[in-house]
């Protein structure tokens, strides 16, 4: 069996190289368009391929299921609210870009404003990407790997660090070779390609739970040979997770993706995500056409909305199953399984043997996706933004798509080193995170202020750039100022923010504006016919956003979770572990009920001084023959705060 899983893969994974190759051969990638906008060639099918790929990642699988095996369906809100931030890049956003004509996000930021808020954009660019962005990529792309199938004992590897090197350098080899020496025409294709694959292995391990879950478990937690059904086990899904309040599209305040946030961070990340990060869209500035573009940026909302499907589902099923007494593995010793294990648990369960290479192959797929999607963008923005820009701005295309590779080379060396002793860092993940909110805010609101003003002058985008990034590091790791997110949830956090800078660069365009308006730039460099249909085809698409969440809503419970962390039965909760779990219940509802308290302190301080001074102006005003008011002390006592 082990010789079929390797060759399985080997197979799965040499033939989108062998299709890509044959795909891309006769691509001319000497000059820039060629290298780094495919041409200007893509159509729709390679763009929204090529989005959705870049998208996902082996994190998001297991991250996105893990959250909806604790918090149930609320947390599509990642999939399903990204579908607005689509819509408007296929009508807002990307009609601005190609008349444009440019290639990097910060070359229209040149444009509008100057070179220095492009070149202070490029470096934000470059240390996010390089930094932060691809030692994760290939990190949690491994761990993601390691953890769902099991590879250190399918490989054989003595232990657990020498399967993430060899699967880390596996990574960085193969997505090198696609970013570097293909350019971007090889990234898009691969990424369809691995997108189909992906695609199918999510699908099938949602219906491999299913079926699952129809059967019945015999005394060992294993699926009974012959029980299952598919018909049975959704049901019994439907059910189950619709009882446990599992399948609410309305997230309470304390879960991962809380409602109000749906309107303010989550809202404001998504916008960024898929309209300004170069990362990203770099795709669509290769679009043949706006129409083309158009086309492949709504087909990936489209493809979105089917996300849930199998990044949401599975986690939901395996909160289900383990419930209902299937041994998942990774099972602790209270009957429950970690959240970041609930997937790999499910695929170990269900995945039969002789697909375990090709679903190896297809999260590789998901990986080198994202690896080389930022790789390439890292390039790009080095070669066009610094290279050509600062050091030899007469260097020919050749030169320029030269040091373009010789930089993607030192990158790639640099985040292979650096990927595995990630593993050693605790609570990375979230730092990283926060680290990636400190600059996505800001780039959004000067690209948003810069579309929609022609009088906001260069001087507002750099302050809104350094004041951004400052507010928000502050109110994240800088004391009192962190103090902060006691208070609100760091998704309104960085809203707030990002509407200060916004009305902070619009104060500044009102008494000192630009001396002449802005005129777009029209660079004539892409067929600017848009799809005839685009505008119907995005409130089609806003339409059935809402329609999925009214269809799963309940607002009964948006104040307190109702949804329990799942347990297998038969398990006892030790005295110690319930302890633990009523002593962080207890100081959740206390500090919930300190907060309630300080408010209405607050409240009443603030009425007890307005009756002082009413008391106060009373006494100053009336003449000696009026008798003084009585002193309200019984209202004012009962208001002093206790």
């Amino acid at each position: 069996m082990f010789a079929v899983t390797i060759l399985s893969f080997l197979f799965f994974t040499g033939l989108v190289a062998v299709i890509t190759w044959f795909m891309t051969r006769k691509n001319k990638l000497d000059n820039n368009d060629g290298f780094f906008l495919a041409g200007r060639s893509l159509t729709f099918p390679f763009i929204a391929g090529s989005l959705l790929l870049t998208n996902l990642s082996t994190e998001q699988m297991v991250g996105l299921n893990g959250d909806a095996f604790t918090d149930g369906l609320c947390v599509m809100a990642w999939e399903v609210v990204a579908v607005i931030a689509l819509v408007l890049m296929a009508l807002f956003f990307l009609p601005k870009f190609l008349r444009a004509g440019i290639t990097t996000v910060p070359e229209y930021l040149e444009q509008r404003f100057d070179r220095q808020t492009e070149l202070i954009c490029n470096i934000i660019f470059l240390a996010a990407y390089a930094i932060i962005l691809l030692p994760i990529i290939l990190y949690t792309g491994a761990r993601g790997m390691l953890d769902v199938l099991n590879l250190q004992k399918l490989l054989g590897f003595s232990s657990d660090i020498q399967a993430l090197w060899c699967v880390v350098i596996l990574v960085a080899l193969i997505g090198s070779v696609y970013a570097i020496w293909g350019g971007l025409s090889s990234c898009a294709v691969s990424d369809t390609l691995n997108g189909i694959g992906l695609l199918t292995g999510g699908f099938l391990i949602t219906y491999f739970a299913i079926y699952a879950l129809g059967g019945t478990p015999d005394a060992a937690g294993n699926i009974t040979e012959g029980s299952g059904s598919f018909a049975n086990g959704l049901s019994i899904f439907l059910k189950e997770a619709g009882e446990a309040g599992r399948l609410n599209s309305i997230g309470s305040n304390d879960a991962k993706a809380p409602f109000f946030s749906l309107f303010t961070g989550i809202l404001f990340i998504n916008v960024f995500y898929w309209c300004t990060n170069q990362q990203i869209i770099q795709r669509t500035f290769g679009a043949k056409s706006l129409g083309e573009g158009q086309k492949g940026v709504l087909l990936t909302g489209v493809l979105k909305l089917i996300g849930p499907l199998y990044l949401v589902l599975p986690g939901i099923i395996a909160a289900v199953m383990l419930t209902k007494g299937f041994h998942l593995g990774n099972i602790n010793a209270d009957g429950t399984i970690a959240s970041d294990k609930a997937y790999g648990s499910l695929v170990s369960f269900v995945l039969p043997n002789w697909l375990t290479g090709f679903f190896a192959a297809a999260l590789l797929g998901a990986i080198l996706s994202s690896f080389n999607s930022a790789l390439n963008s890292t390039c790009t923005l080095f070669s066009l933004g610094i290279y050509k820009r600062l050091v030899n701005p007469d260097a020919p295309d050749k030169r320029v798509v030269a040091m373009g590779r010789y930089f993607g080379v030192v990158i790639t060396v640099v985040s292979v080193i650096v990927a595995p002793l990630l593993a050693s860092t605790g609570g990375i993940f979230g730092y990283l995170q926060k680290m990636n909110a400190i600059y996505f805010i800001p780039i959004l609101a000067v690209v948003l202020v810069g579309m929609a003003s022609k009088w906001v002058p260069s001087v507002a985008a750099k302050a809104a750039l350094i004041v951004g990034i400052l507010l928000i590091a502050m109110g994240y790791f800088i004391p009192p100022f962190n103090g902060i997110l006691n208070y609100m949830n760091e998704y309104h956090f960085v809203a707030i923010v990002f509407l200060i800078i916004i009305a902070m660069m619009l104060i500044i365009g009102k008494f000192r504006p630009r001396k002449t308006a802005y005129i777009p730039i029209d660079a004539k460099a892409t067929d600017m016919t848009p799809w005839k249909y685009a505008k119907h085809a995005g409130v089609a698409l806003l339409l059935i956003v809402f329609a999925i969440y009214a269809c799963f809503a309940d607002f009964s419970h948006i104040r307190n979770k109702i949804v329990e962390i799942p347990r297998a039965p038969g398990y006892t909760v030790s005295p110690e572990a319930a302890a633990v779990e009523a002593a962080a219940k207890k100081a959740k509802e206390a500090a919930a009920e300190a907060t309630r308290a300080a408010k209405k302190s607050r409240e009443a301080a603030a009425e007890f001084e307005r009756l002082k001074k009413e008391f106060e102006k009373a006494q100053q005003t009336r003449t000696g023959s009026e008798e003084l008011p009585a002193y309200p002390a019984s209202r004012m006592d009962t208001l002093i705060p206790q």
